[in-house]
């Protein structure tokens, strides 16, 4: 099964946050992510996102 766009989105509302990069792909890993969002997750700058929000807004860019 391979997760899309639309999965992560609701996977980011139900994190405890403050979450790092590692962390999402470790999830991304866990659960399926296809290669092209797991790339996604590994562009991300490494620090921790605060809220649902803010990691939505550093992945915008990178969709």
């Amino acid at each position: 099964m391979t997760v899309s766009g639309a999965q992560l989105q609701e996977y980011i509302a139900t994190l405890d946050y403050p979450v790092s990069r590692e962390d999402l792909v470790r999830w991304g890993q866990e659960n399926g992510v296809g290669t092209e969002l797991l790339q996604v997750l590994r562009l991300l700058p490494e620090e921790s996102f605060d809220s649902s929000a803010e990691l939505s807004e550093a992945l915008n860019p990178l969709g």
